[in-house]
């Protein structure tokens, strides 16, 4: 027998590289006359097809190598969810560069820091972002090109910009007569920066391939179910780790997409949804908490929106009860800027379907199983793996083909050795049960740690948010002389209500364990919030550290 006969056999397969481009080729191709819709900073509502998004992508792919930048430059946005941004996304990754998008609710500082630290060479932006940049322009380091994301007529007639760019006008330049380039599917498409709670933001990098996975991957039936018969309401910002890759999901699918721009309040979101006939959306717990109330203020239902993903934070059972009453299912996700962000959605099996609706929400409010492309494991303290018993906490691991093997502009890698494989660590702690769902405990620097003993702020939380005069609640752990720490519960009250501080505590009796009881309670007007919508706990923790608990 020759050597060349010793050698495995080799499959007879067409190589393809899976490139972004290749979503928007297939949904203009195939889906070429499915809208693409559009409520606009200028005010108005803007409509197109994915073939006219593919189109102006050439183009703008074109407008990008006439600026002068090249292959693998980051091309960063400050930008609301449109048709605009969109083009951007594919425009720069299929034309081998770099789409960062920025995240303009955090602090100028921060924005400036990112920036440079990507050396961004183009900045787009929207009309809504203009003194922003203004008052950012001279901190830009690397930045060549500003350009506004509007037309001429809507161009500002001053500003302390000098040589500020028409996006429109950059576009219609080109006539969009060149094609996509093929490179390895392992380039880098795009970088998302993490929220940077503690210490400068890092960014997490994604490549093509880890792109198109996550959007087949997010498409499953199990996972966001997309199809070409869904209308798709992005609300998750498309600065809010791509926003969650529904814009890459839905050209796979060819469904038909429809962007919000800055008109995020519930009015605005309940009359897209109506007008459009949404049938699907994904966002995080605060903005649904706005389209909830606003339903209920005016006494509105829901014609054709059927089911959302909620993720960014532990959505409360009783917003899922909420939405359900509207015919609404919720899907609770789970993941991170770090993995695409997907990594768990919550569903039933075949055998969990055959169970008493009320053992199926105890399921449903779980963070759900992990999709094809992740997977996962729990680990103590001394790394050992943790059973799936659904009781036994652990520190959450992941690994997978859209999850980081460590971060933009750093040599060490965060990753950790669990029997001979990397695993990314999540700074997640929680319990996996034996049909493999996953449920986070808490983040690893807010779990409650009483005489030794683990309390769940989520738990506590999702207890409080329960009561009806509650809007929100956010549990943190106090000092205390005895126990080390005790849960301080911090709470606000819905408009017109006066629950108190006993009818609070009382809510709690019967629902969980005595021991793990707040010992007080707080009630503000706001809790604070990072730039995605998650509370921020640490300026929690900070404003209450002197506290003192009753009977200390």
């Amino acid at each position: 027998m020759s050597a060349t006969n010793d050698l495995p056999l080799a499959g007879r397969m067409m190589q393809m590289p899976l490139l972004i481009s290749g979503l928007l080729t297939h949904a203009a191709r195939h889906h070429g006359r499915t809208e693409v819709v559009s409520r606009r900073c200028e005010g108005d509502t803007h409509r197109t097809t994915w073939a006219g998004i593919e189109q102006r992508a050439r183009q703008l792919a074109q407008a990008l190598a006439a600026l002068g930048t090249q292959p693998g430059d980051r091309i960063g946005t400050l930008a609301w969810n449109s048709h605009r941004h969109l083009e951007i996304y594919y425009a720069v990754s299929g034309s081998q560069r770099i789409c960062h998008t920025i995240n303009p609710r955090l602090f100028p500082e921060q924005i400036a820091w990112i920036v440079n630290d990507a050396a961004d060479q183009v900045l787009c932006f929207d009309l809504t972002f203009l003194p922003l940049v203004e008052k950012l322009a001279p901190l830009l380091k690397t930045v060549r090109h500003l350009v506004l994301m509007t037309d001429r007529a809507h161009m500002p007639a001053q500003t302390s910009l000098p040589n500020l760019l028409c996006f429109d006008e950059l576009v219609d330049a080109h006539d969009g007569d060149w094609h996509w380039p093929e490179f390895d599917e392992n380039s880098a498409s795009s970088i998302c920066y993490t929220s940077g709670t503690t210490g400068h933001p890092k960014g997490a990098v994604y490549s093509h391939r880890s792109t198109v996975l996550h959007a087949m991957g997010a498409a499953l039936p199990d996972a966001m179910g997309c199809s070409t018969g869904d209308v798709i309401l992005p609300v998750v910002p498309m600065f809010h780790v791509n926003a969650w890759g529904l814009p890459y999901a839905s050209a796979l699918v060819g469904a038909k997409l429809v962007f919000p721009g800055p008109h995020l309040d519930g009015a605005s979101v309940h009359t897209l949804m109506e007008e459009e006939g949404v049938t699907f959306s994904a966002g995080v717990p605060t903005i649904w908490l706005g389209l909830l109330n606003h339903v209920k203020a005016k006494g509105l239902g829901f014609s054709t929106f059927r089911r959302t993903v909620i993720g960014g934070s532990a959505c409360p059972p009783a917003m899922m009860r909420a939405f359900e009453e509207h015919g609404v299912r919720v899907i609770h996700a789970w993941g991170m800027t770090e993995m695409s962000p997907l990594g768990t959605l919550a569903s039933l099996s075949a055998a969990q379907r055959q169970l008493p609706v009320d053992e199926q929400r105890r399921i449903l409010e779980k963070q759900g199983r992990v999709i094809y492309g992740v997977d996962m494991t729990i680990v103590g303290d001394n790394g050992e793996r943790q059973p799936w018993d659904g009781h036994t906490t652990g520190d959450l691991l992941v690994r997978g083909h859209w999850v980081i093997e460590r971060y933009f502009g750093r040599d060490e890698s965060p990753l950790r050795e669990v029997d001979g494989q990397a695993w990314f660590p999540t700074g997640d702690v929680a319990t996996i049960d034996a049909d493999c769902t996953m449920q986070i405990a808490d983040r690893s620097k807010d779990v409650i740690k009483s005489g030794g003993e683990w309390i769940s702020s989520i738990e506590l939380e999702n207890i409080a948010m329960s009561h009806p005069d509650v809007a929100e609640a956010a549990a943190i752990a106090c000092a205390h002389p005895k126990w080390d720490e005790r849960p301080l519960l911090v709470a606000v009250r819905k408009p017109g209500t006066g629950v108190t501080r006993e009818a609070l505590l009382a809510h709690y009796v019967g629902r969980i364990a005595k021991w793990q009881v707040p010992d007080d309670v707080v009630f503000v007007d706001e809790l604070p919030h990072t730039a995605t919508g998650k509370l921020l706990k640490t300026k929690l923790r900070e404003q209450f550290k002197g506290h003192v608990l009753p009977g200390v």
